[in-house]
Formats: structure tokens, C-alpha cells, sequence
């Protein structure tokens, strides 16, 4: 490699620390949970996917175990050579059931998922009207179909509206959108969206990796939770939040958008198959999610807890009752270092920067878990005070 060129490295490197924007990864020794143990401490973790605090459950553990010795470690084949098992269909099944579709798709990530679903289904003749805030991995995703790409404001249905005019000459349309926002946690308006879809023949597509398990009285997503489950025509999620936080996504929609996927999506074509403990693992993680609500009704009581804690100490909160629960300071740097105090306080959070948000909107994103206690919960509040007084005075 030429120096000229790691020198450009550097450069960019050193701009990136020069504006407090870099991202530093902190190693976590044992399982994920409420609690973990990070650079030889244990600490209040408040940063995970793990909304329902599955995780480390053992019964998923002891699932996973099972298929090791059933099912072995891993296919060493895509789907359609030979590495198919019995228990794949079987989660693609339990998974059409609980999101009350005709069939689902399995992929090794949901980005993986976004990737391959557009440029499958969607050619130029066609036009993707897409939340300006979407995951990136619906952005990317856009990007490798040849169908014409148009922006809505975040959550803005009469800009949504405009779009499908101006896209009303296209073959087919379709609206995607997260079903919660990542960053903001914010839910999308589906059932607006929806009736919009059939005022102007449009499909809808929703992204629900932060909804699956979580919001519902099912829990089965925004779809269930905003009245229209029966309206949204593709469902892309991922098992890597609340469904265990291991990894692996999939595509829930009618027989013939999956039957396709199967033949022309190259992440699923071209991917070896989910590892047997991962597919048993989700199994469990399914049947747990469905059976029962106790653990969203804690996570709900959790989420709620900390939002009024945090506004009577006077913290900026972006609205909702998302488990996601954005700490708004602005700064980039000065936010990294409350990040830092807490940290040091025995509280692990992350500070989010530019570009993951936009710029000038530098945040801590606290995702709360079913398996947090009131007292961890104080806790996190008391750090937040102690740090942003040490940091901002």
C-alpha cells in the first residue's frame, strides 16, 4: 500500500478525532445483559438491543445446545445446494404465524434482508418512496435497484402524498418506511401511510427490527400496534434485538414476493444458511415472545420509569414510549464526555454523533430492557445527573 495513500487515511482519520466523531469500541467480556463487564469492571449496560432481556436467557442457551448436538455447528452451504434443515422452515413457518403472513424469508442480517428485497422486486419502470430517516440499510438496499428513488420528510404524510403524485407514472410504487426509528424512536404513522398506499395503488413496505417483540399486544410490530396489520404488504425485521440479539433477518410477505426472493435475491443466493444454534435459539425466543406479555409489560413500566426520572432532573428527551429513549445534548464532544463520566460512574451508554444523526443533534441513546430493575434504573438517572454536571457544569 502507498504511503500517499495511508497518509490520506490518517488525514481523514485525524479529522474524524479532530471533531470528536470518532467511535470507539469498548470489549465486553461474558454474555450480554443487564449488567456487563467491560475493561475489567461491571457495569449498567443501557445501550443493547436487548429490549426483552432474552439474550442470556437460559433457556435460549440451553436451546442453542440442543442444536449443536442435533443439528451441528454450521451448513458450509447456501439454502438451495444443501444447507437447508427442517428447522429453518419450521422458523420461517413460526415466523408467517406470528407476523400473519403467507411465508417468510430467511437472510443472515436484515441488512442482508434490505439488500436483497429491492432490487428483486423493483426495476426502473417502478419508483421507492422512502422515509428520509430510514435505516441505512434500506438506503443501500435502494440503492441497488434501478427504480426511481424519491424522499419523504421524516413521518410527513402530505410530503409522502406529494411524492406519489409526482410518482404516479411508475409501474408499481412502494412506500418504505422504518416501523420505529432508531435513533429517535419515534413509530411511523402506518395507518395514515396505509390509507395513502390505497388511495394511490401503492405497496408498503416496513423495516420493524425495533418493534418485532416489542410493541403489539402480540408483540408482533408496528403493523399490530397501529391497527393495520393486514395493510402492510412486506415486513423486514431482524432477530438480532428482541428476539434473542444474536443475529440472522428475514422478509414476511405473500407467497409469491418470497417465492421470488428465493430465486433472484443474491444475500440469500450467495450467503451460507443461518447456524443451526442461531435457528433453534430464535425458536425458543419466538415461542417465549409469543406466549407470554409479562416481559412487555415490564419493559413498557421500564421505559416509562426512566423517561419521568430524566424530564424531572431536566434532561432534554425526545418524546415517545419506545424503550429508545434519546438524550438530546447537541455537541458532539461534549456529549462523548458525558458518555465518558457515566461510564466511569459504572453506567455504559453510547454517545451518538454525525453521521449517524445529523449534525448539531448529538445524542445518548438509553434503550431500556425488560431486564432492568427499578433500583439499575435510578441508577442510570443518577449518572446522567452526576455526569452531565461534571461535564456541562
Amino acid at each position: 500500500m502507498g504511503t500517499r495513500f495511508t497518509d490520506h487515511l490518517a488525514g481523514e482519520l485525524a479529522e474524524i478525532e479532530k471533531a470528536g466523531l470518532t467511535k470507539h469500541e469498548r470489549g465486553i467480556t461474558g454474555p450480554q445483559g443487564a449488567r456487563i463487564t467491560t475493561g475489567g469492571n461491571e457495569v449498567l449496560n443501557f445501550c443493547a438491543n436487548n429490549y426483552l432481556g432474552l439474550a442470556d436467557d437460559p433457556r435460549l442457551v440451553d436451546a442453542a445446545h440442543r442444536a449443536l448436538d442435533e443439528w451441528g455447528y454450521g451448513l458450509a452451504s447456501v439454502r438451495f445446494i444443501c444447507g437447508t434443515q427442517d428447522q429453518h422452515t419450521a422458523l420461517e413457518e413460526a415466523l408467517s404465524s406470528y407476523l400473519g403472513t403467507e411465508a417468510t424469508i430467511l437472510f443472515s442480517s436484515c441488512y442482508d434482508a434490505n439488500g436483497g428485497v429491492f432490487e428483486t422486486l423493483f426495476t426502473a419502470d417502478d419508483a421507492i418512496i422512502s422515509d428520509e430517516l430510514n435505516h441505512a440499510s434500506i438506503i443501500d438496499g435502494i440503492r441497488l435497484s434501478k427504480a426511481r428513488r424519491l424522499r419523504y420528510a421524516n413521518r410527513d404524510v402530505a410530503d409522502l402524498e406529494a411524492r406519489l403524485v409526482e410518482a404516479q407514472d411508475a409501474r408499481f410504487r412502494v412506500i418504505v418506511t422504518d416501523g420505529v426509528f432508531s435513533m429517535d424512536g419515534y413509530v411511523a404513522p402506518l395507518r395514515e401511510i396505509c390509507d395513502l398506499a390505497d388511495r394511490y395503488d401503492a405497496l408498503v413496505l416496513v423495516d420493524d427490527s425495533h418493534a418485532v417483540g416489542v410493541l403489539g399486544d402480540r408483540g408482533s410490530g408496528t403493523p399490530e400496534a397501529c391497527g393495520v396489520a393486514d395493510r402492510v404488504d412486506i415486513v423486514t425485521g431482524t432477530f438480532g434485538k428482541a428476539l434473542g440479539g444474536a443475529s440472522g433477518g428475514y422478509v414476511a410477505a405473500s407467497r409469491a414476493v418470497v417465492d421470488l426472493l428465493r430465486q433472484r435475491a443474491r444475500p440469500y443466493l450467495f450467503s451460507n444458511a443461518l447456524a443451526p444454534t442461531i435457528v433453534a435459539g430464535t425458536l425458543e425466543a419466538l415461542r417465549l415472545v409469543e406466549g407470554s406479555g409479562e416481559l412487555r409489560a415490564t419493559l413498557r413500566e421500564n421505559a416509562a420509569h426512566f423517561r419521568r426520572r430524566m424530564t424531572e432532573e431536566g434532561f432534554d428527551l425526545l418524546p415517545g414510549d419506545h424503550p429508545i429513549v434519546p438524550v438530546m445534548f447537541g455537541d458532539a464532544a461534549a456529549t462523548a464526555r458525558v458518555a465518558d463520566a457515566m461510564h466511569r460512574r459504572g453506567v455504559y451508554v453510547t454517545a451518538f454523533s454525525f453521521p449517524v444523526v445529523p449534525r448539531g443533534r448529538a445524542r445518548i441513546r438509553v434503550q431500556l430492557s425488560a431486564a432492568h430493575t427499578s433500583d439499575q434504573i435510578e441508577a442510570c438517572v443518577e449518572a446522567f445527573v452526576a455526569a452531565r454536571d461534571e461535564v456541562l457544569g
